[in-house]
């Protein structure tokens, strides 16, 4: 989520440890850890997460008005400043150069460059296209090469697409690996504007390093600024982090939110107060907070009686609101998510890095922007995913969930 983000990210990051562990099958995961990097700018949370909002549906009406209906993914040109960002130590090259990128499942390009050096092996080849990708706060351009790209010794892809800037604004990390829902056709690469680029999740799997098509996301809550506590599966799940079955729910058919990992849901503040009717939104990495349409967003301030904060953006409550404050249910198939009060609430020990007062309590439920009915009416985001384990299954186009030891903690 960098506040950020288009692929993603920006703020909170989560970087890759060095040491894999294998779980079952062919899966490999690989903690993570969490960082705030917000000193940049001057755009609040929310207003970084709404400007990556617009940036996704503005993005998936081009794929619509195109007429490319077909190429139903996500296309990697969103915002890269969100609140929280989820960064890999990625080689490419050999011998390697490491690059710390951020892992994006709103897009599928893969490029480095913006901070490091990009400097050609034995493995790079050059192609005839020119990329260039904008974001909803930065952009890059540069050149195509395909090279080697090494993730950990035991994911290994010899030949993917890697866009590589020459210039680049507004990104304040060396780059992105995008791994989408499909491979898309770029619209970044210039003359070859219709190819499609297989996200390195695509090639892992096609090569056969990986058995199932899938990404597995463990995150948790932090109460501080560096925090090594997540966890990224490649191939399948990390049992390990369950406290629950995998429910998984399909990708949505409602447009634009199946050009992402979008799903449908209602939500519900305490058990009998609707907030949002069954709609289509996403689930997205890359944002930091839970983004909902307008007209949603009003009932959940009216229920909580949160004022906006204007040196956060984010509604702020009372100790006594906060102790009144009932759980959000998030309704998606036929189970039920319970998003309790704490959940609800961004960590007060963290309040001063977002601009707050140490004493404050400031709810992340924000603004979309936009009205329901659109087609993305919500975005479930990181502070969302802190508390249930998420599958990204792209062989069967679904979504899934399970509760962890994070769903119910009280740090916050």
């Amino acid at each position: 989520m960098q506040l950020v983000s288009t692929a993603f990210f920006a703020a909170l990051l989560f970087v890759v440890n060095a040491n894999p562990v294998v779980v079952s099958r062919s899966p490999v995961t690989l903690p993570i850890a969490r960082r705030f990097n917000l000193g940049n700018g001057t755009m609040t949370l929310v207003q970084r997460d709404q400007a990556r909002a617009a940036a996704l549906i503005q993005r998936a009406q081009r794929i619509v008005d195109s007429g490319d209906i077909s190429k139903r993914a996500v296309i990697n040109q969103d915002v890269l400043n969100t609140g929280v960002s989820y960064t890999a130590s990625i080689g490419v090259g050999c011998p390697a150069t490491n690059y710390e990128l951020i892992i994006d499942t709103g897009s599928s390009n893969t490029w480095v460059g913006a901070s490091t050096h990009y400097t050609p092996t034995s493995t790079s080849t050059r192609t005839d296209n020119s990329v260039s990708v904008t974001y909803g706060s930065g952009s890059f351009s540069g050149i195509e090469y395909i090279d080697k790209v090494t993730i950990t010794n035991g994911l290994v892809i010899n030949q993917q697409s890697i866009g590589v800037a020459s210039t680049s604004k507004g990104l304040f990390r060396p780059g992105v690996d995008g791994w989408s829902l499909k491979e898309i056709p770029s619209g970044t690469l210039s003359p070859d504007s219709s190819t499609l680029i297989p996200t390195v999740t695509d090639n892992l799997f096609s090569q056969g390093t990986i058995t199932d098509h899938e990404i597995g996301i463990f995150f948790a809550p932090t109460n501080s600024v560096d925090n090594e506590n997540g966890v990224l599966t490649w191939g399948g799940v990390d049992t390990s982090k369950l406290t629950s079955d995998i429910s998984y729910t399909p990708v949505t058919s409602t447009s634009p939110a199946n050009r992402y990992w979008g799903i449908d849901e209602s939500i519900t503040y305490g058990t009998s107060t609707p907030i949002l009717s069954s709609t289509a939104g996403i689930v997205d990495t890359g944002t930091t907070l839970i983004l909902l349409a307008t007209d949603a967003y009003d009932k959940y301030v009216a229920a909580t009686g949160g004022i906006s904060d204007a040196s956060t953006g984010l509604l702020r409550i009372t100790p006594t609101q906060y102790s009144n404050l009932k759980s959000l249910f998030f309704n998606v198939g036929d189970k039920s998510y319970e998003f309790t009060a704490n959940a609800q609430i961004w960590p007060r020990s963290l309040n001063t890095v977002i601009g707050g007062t140490p004493d404050g309590i400031y709810l992340i439920v924000a603004d979309l922007g936009n009205p329901s009915g659109e087609g993305l009416d919500f975005i479930n985001g990181q502070t969302f995913l802190e508390r249930f384990y998420s599958v990204y299954d792209t062989a069967n186009s679904r979504v899934g969930f399970a509760t962890t030891i994070s769903t119910t903690a009280t740090s916050n």
